[in-house]
């Protein structure tokens, strides 16, 4: 799980000031209602994003109410958050999720600082004052499904034996015995009744390299059995280390998956700095990339400077790897770069998908036209931010793109989804575009990057007013800032032709006053005046504004940036429904697919 800062929710103003004080303790932010630094209206939606994000909740309420506004995101016990209910006179703070990652410390924690009880429940973390199947940062359990096992033993009295050096298990009962181990690198064991769990430090550095394109199984392949050969388990690996130059390479990658450990990367001067440590300096590969060596250069760079090199190069066909025991003074090398591109929806919290919540979260910087930024809320609120303009929409994704570069974490924000008519599209020009002809950086170019969807101003119009895009439909931008107008005009007059219900995109600005109008006449050469349209603007937002013409009726003075257009096709229809709030003005507008025809024909 990656660590995320915890968010403190409080759904009373009575309980404000004990979030602040929780807050100012973890330096964590204060959301929710009452006093606060950032308000939300709804509570519960946004409890949900923040735990299907992987958030830390602390919500300063009752239990039940959290346990009732979870329990429909509830899953997976060994993915999911710390989630604790705090007394609003913090008198009590009740870890309910995440025992083992964390929530239980943090309640004693808290509750230390307010004067109150933390009421822990999990047995094993009571009985014997430590949880067995969550080891502390820089520690492996091999066989976590065991755990339940050795616990329940240990809980009904029967004797343990614990073999190996780990501080963190001292606090075990009296009745474990301590036995030592002969070899400080043999791993540590705890036995109880029928089963044993078996602990691994993470006390080595590996190092690798590889030729571009080199298969993940041959380097997983190679790094097995050099371990293998070595007499040193999977589990001792803290991280994989490799020139920067490798940082999008899927080998290295996939080999840090399969350890369960994180890929960090050294710039080649880095490394060369290492060269009179090195067992097996290279020429050759000083020539290709500026340093005597990849895999053990890594290896000891990642160690520290009184780190040794304890396996020396090995290599296969395309693949090589250098094992370091990690020394006092450990260096972490950089992470990959990573640019998440977002779309947010339209703006609803409520309407955002968890992946969306989740990068915006993690995330180290957020980029994107301001008011987009805005519209996160308190979700973004802490997290520094890059703003461009209307028209910069090019100089924001080069931004975006170099700074992850520099092996940052980077969310790009877009409205509605980013892939349509939106920043998903221009990143990936940027990273096709060569260097030389106005594309972006190598390192650019080396970075991870994740689209995630949104929803749709189209969606959510759509939605809003029924199921208008109920069948055959297109989406057509009419802005000619970017489109030569003569190919909008053609669009235009394909799409009337072949009856697809339309969305209309950037449908006027303040200069361009003149294709939506031209648009409309098109259509109605080639469909009924009654058909519907539907003008949406600020689609889940506070001034959200619905608004039902038909194609005869529609106005372009009604119309401005914020607002989608959708023009039914000649099967669409609309109707009153009496429900005023339903809707655009109690009307529904829909596209019937045909299903009445399939039922008659008895397909």
């Amino acid at each position: 799980m990656p660590h995320l800062d915890p968010v403190v929710v409080t759904l009373t103003a009575s309980g404000a000031g004990v979030a602040r004080r929780i807050a100012d303790l973890l330096g964590a932010d204060v959301q929710g209602r009452g006093d606060v630094a950032h308000p939300v209206e709804d509570v519960v939606g946004h409890l949900q994003g923040l735990f299907c994000a992987g958030v830390p909740v602390i919500g300063v309420c009752a239990a039940g109410i959290l346990v009732r506004a979870l329990g429909p995101v509830l899953g997976d016990k060994w993915t999911e958050p710390p989630v604790l209910a705090v007394a609003e006179d913090g008198s009590s703070v009740v870890p309910l999720l995440g025992g083992h990652h964390g929530a239980n410390d943090l309640a004693r924690r808290i509750a230390g600082a307010l004067g109150g009880v933390a009421a822990v429940t999990t047995a094993g973390d009571l009985a014997l004052g430590i949880a067995l199947d969550a080891p502390p940062k820089g520690w492996v359990l091999e066989n976590p499904l065991d755990a339940k096992a050795v616990a329940a033993a240990l809980l009904r009295g029967e004797p343990g034996e614990l073999s190996g050096a780990a501080k963190w298990l001292e606090a075990l009962p009296g009745h474990v015995a301590r036995v030592t181990a002969p070899d400080m690198d043999a791993p540590v064991v705890l036995r109880a009744g029928a089963a044993a769990l078996v602990y691994r430090q993470r006390i080595y550095a590996l190092g690798v390299g590889c030729a571009r394109g080199s298969a993940p199984e041959e380097m997983i392949g190679l790094v097995g059995r050099t371990l293998a050969e070595a007499g040193v388990a999977e589990g001792q690996v803290a991280s994989v280390h490799s020139i920067d130059l490798k940082a999008d390479e899927a080998a290295v990658h996939a080999l840090a998956a399969h350890l369960g450990v994180p890929a960090r990367f050294f710039d080649a001067a880095t490394l060369e700095a290492e060269a009179g440590r090195l067992a097996n300096p290279s020429e050759v590969v000083f020539a290709e990339v500026g340093c005597h060596g990849v895999a053990e250069g890594a290896a000891l760079a990642a160690s520290g400077p009184d780190g040794v090199l304890a396996v020396g190069k090995t290599k296969s066909a395309n693949a090589t790897c250098a094992l370091a025991r990690i020394g006092s003074r450990p260096e972490r090398g950089r992470a990959r770069g990573r640019l998440s591109v977002v779309g947010i929806g339209p703006g609803d919290a409520t309407w955002r998908t968890p992946e969306a919540t989740r990068l915006i979260a993690e995330a180290e910087e957020l980029v994107g036209y301001g008011l987009y930024l805005d519209l996160l809320g308190p979700l973004g609120a802490r997290t520094p931010r890059k703003t461009f303009d209307l028209g910069e929409e090019e100089a924001r994704c080069r931004y975006a793109l170099e700074a992850a570069g520099e092996g940052r974490n980077v969310a790009l924000i877009s409205s509605g989804d980013a892939g349509i008519f939106a920043m998903g599209a221009l990143v990936a020009e940027l990273l096709d575009r060569p260097e030389d002809q106005g594309g972006v950086s190598a390192a650019a170019r080396r970075v991870e990057v994740i689209n995630a969807p949104g929803i749709s101003a189209l969606q959510a119009a759509s939605a809003r007013a029924g199921a208008l895009l109920g069948h055959d439909f297109c989406a057509i931008s009419l802005s000619d800032l970017l489109t030569p107008r003569t190919q909008i005009q053609a669009r235009l007059r394909a799409a009337a032709q072949g009856d697809f219900v339309i969305a209309f995109y950037n449908p006027v600005s303040r200069r361009r006053r003149t294709l939506l109008a031209e648009a409309r006449d098109v259509l109605l050469e080639h469909r009924p005046a009654d058909t519907p349209v539907l003008l949406a603007s600020n689609l889940g937002r506070a001034d959200e504004r619905l608004v039902r013409r038909t194609l005869a009726t529609l106005e372009v003075d009604e119309v401005d940036m914020l607002t989608i257009v959708l023009v039914g096709s000649g099967q669409s229809r609309a109707f009153q429904t009496g429900d005023l709030a339903a809707g655009a003005e109690g009307w529904r507008l829909y596209t019937p697919r045909g299903y009445a025809n399939k039922m008659d024909a008895g397909t």
